[in-house]
This record gives structure tokens, sequence and C-alpha cells, in this order.
């Protein structure tokens, strides 16, 4: 049966959660637009494509590369925060494995050539991985956590210290409909505040919740990161007054996994033709993750150096903020799997219609 790319493109874009961006594909000419990834391919709009279902399932069949390189694609943002270190070890020829590394803006582009197999690994938003591995009939395995929660709440008022403090209150977002949404409603809900609440305005752009907090501190938004730094550094009144991370922890339990942002997929055709390869790449993926923490300084360069963030102390100041981090094997599935759970409950599409089955969770044998 037949069923467009077009159409598997736009779920997933309608359901894709983000970190570190705004929600368009324009070119980025500030720091905070420098910064467009994971979160501009909710409200992105994909251009419609007569390639079949059945053509992409042929098309993602594709050789792996004959002298063992990796295709390494990824986005804008934390995921590529936490990559920049093996990226600029392989550009001078010193990483250990042999890449090809790709960074776009929209995510819709890493589906694209991941279904066509221009892309061997891709860094990618956790949901977006689920739906990636029930539209090309398990094809895919999730093989690390690349990134946690990146959501911050930004305001002046020093009455929020909790999420039940948001009660009456007006919070500005981007992404109606879309997983940061869901994780709000989510954290609302499991805190005994009903959908009348709290008013949720929502605004096409990080940039403009963070144009809203420019003009009045005690307004409050909701930031991913470096957006949630850049608007601290616009006006000195504002603070981060709640990491939703931390508030997920708080009440969603072991059930309830964690707030997940950024997981690395592999095709399964390269996973069991060049297992060697993608084994050292994991461990060097987890080496540069490392790097970016231990060494933001350092790191902050690179990532102004890759155009990710355009100035270097914006970077330093928002990479701690980041969760750039690098979990596999069970821990990565009890992780993934509640998440995911979650956002399954509130709407099956935000993971592609169904939850992932056992074998989308690579697990290395000892």
């Amino acid at each position: 049966m037949k069923k467009s790319v077009s159409v598997i493109l736009a779920m997933t874009l309608a359901a894709a959660l983000t970190g570190c961006s705004s929600g368009s594909q324009t070119g980025e000419t500030t720091a905070a637009s420098q910064a467009e990834t994971e979160a501009s391919q909710e409200e992105t709009k994909v251009q419609e494509t007569e390639t079949s279902q059945e053509d992409a399932e042929t098309s993602s069949q594709s050789e792996p590369s004959q002298d063992g390189s990796l295709k390494i694609g990824s986005l804008k943002g934390p995921t590529s925060m936490g990559l920049v270190q093996l990226m600029d070890l392989s550009a001078k020829g010193e990483a250990e494995g042999n890449y090809e590394f790709t960074m776009v803006t929209a995510a819709d582009e890493l589906l694209a050539q991941m279904v066509s197999g221009q892309l061997d690994i891709a860094l990618v938003p956790a949901n977006m991985a689920s739906i990636m591995y029930n539209k090309t009939e398990h094809q895919v395995s999730v093989i690390d956590i690349n990134t946690l929660g990146v959501l911050y709440i930004v305001t002046a008022d020093q009455s929020i210290k909790g999420i039940p403090d948001l009660q009456g209150k007006t919070v500005y977002l981007t992404g109606k409909g879309t997983t940061p949404d869901y994780a709000l409603q989510y954290l609302l809900t499991a805190n005994g505040l009903s959908a009348d609440s709290v008013t949720l305005e929502y605004k096409s752009e990080a940039t403009e919740v963070a144009a809203v907090l420019k003009e009045d501190p005690n307004a409050i938004g909701l930031l991913p990161q470096p957006f949630a730094t850049v608007a601290l550094s616009q006006n000195e009144a504002l603070k981060l007054a709640l990491d939703l991370t931390a508030e997920w922890d708080k009440v969603a339990g072991e059930e309830g996994g964690s707030l997940v942002t950024g997981v690395t997929v592999c095709r399964n055709q390269v996973l069991e033709s060049n297992p060697e390869a993608v084994a050292t790449f994991m461990e060097e993926h987890q080496a540069s993750a490392a790097y970016a923490n231990e060494n933001t300084a350092e790191t902050a360069q690179l990532v102004a150096d890759a155009g990710i963030i355009e100035k270097a102390p914006i970077a330093e100041k928002a990479l701690p903020y980041c969760s750039i981090t690098y979990i596999d094997g069970e821990d990565m599935k009890t992780m993934l799997t509640g998440y995911l759970q979650v956002l399954f409950d509130m709407d099956p599409t935000t993971v592609g219609g169904a939850m992932p089955e056992d074998g989308f969770y690579y697990i290395p044998q000892e």
C-alpha cells in the first residue's frame, strides 16, 4: 500500500519535540535565530513530494558505504552542541572512526535522508525517532539519548517557585499541539491544575516569546535553550524560574521516564552490516558529550565556529542548561519508554500511532 512521504513528514512535524529553537525555517541572523533547531520543525511546512511509501522503503535499503564511513546528520542546537568536539576531531583527521557530518535546521530533512538511505545515523527529537520507527516498518533503532530536557519557565515573577504557582497566570509558549505543549499540560495536570487554571498563549516563534519577556519581565514564558539564556541576556530582571525536566522528575516516577529531548537513531541495515563502526561512533559520541559538559569555554567556541550560535559567550552561558548527555543500554530504554508512553497517552500521533516494540531499543551485547 502506498502512502506518500509527504504524509510521513507532515505527521512528524506536527508532533516533533524540540529544544533550542523557534517555529520557522528562515535563516538565522541573530544569536537566538542561529540556534534554529528541534523546535523549528513543529510549525514548518513541508513541500509535497510524490515519492511513495513503497519507494521510500526501497530506497531506505541503500547499501552502507563500502569504506566503512558513517554519514551522520544532526540539528542545529543541543544535539549538535554535544557532537561538535567529534566533528572537530573528524575534520582534523583525528577521530577513530570515519565520518561525514551533515547539520541542518529542519528535522524533516533528517527524516527524508534517513528514509532514503542518504544518512546512516541521525540525532533527532525523541518522539520523531518513534514516528520514524513506525513509518519505516521498524527499519531504524535508537542507540542513545543525547539530550534531556531543555525547556525552562522564564520570568521575573518571584512568586513562581513550582508548577502550582502557575495557577491563574498566562504562559507564553510556541507550538500548540506539539510536545513542549503536551509536556507543560502533563505537568499542569500532574500538579492538580485543570485546563482552565492556566492561560496558554501560543506564539509562532521562540523569538516572539523572548520579545514579550523583554518588554514585560513579569510575563511568564516557556522557552528552550539557548533561547532562554538569550532572553536572560536581554533583560537582567529575568530568571530561570522552573526547569521542566526537574518538574517532570518530581511527578513522573520511574514509569514516567524522563523529559527526553533528543536521541540518536541508526538504520538497522548499518547496524547489521557494520556494527564495529557504530560501536566506535557510540564511544566517540559519549566522549564528545562529556567534553561539552567538562570544557564549556572550548566547546562554546566550537559551537560558534559551527554556526550553531553566533557568539561564543552566549553559547558558553547556555551550555550548562542544554542537558547534553549520553545514555545508552537499559537506562536509555527505561527513560525513553516512560517518556514516549506519557506522550502516547495524551495523543498517540505524537509517537507515530503506536508505542515502539522492544526491537526499537538497541542494547549492545556485553
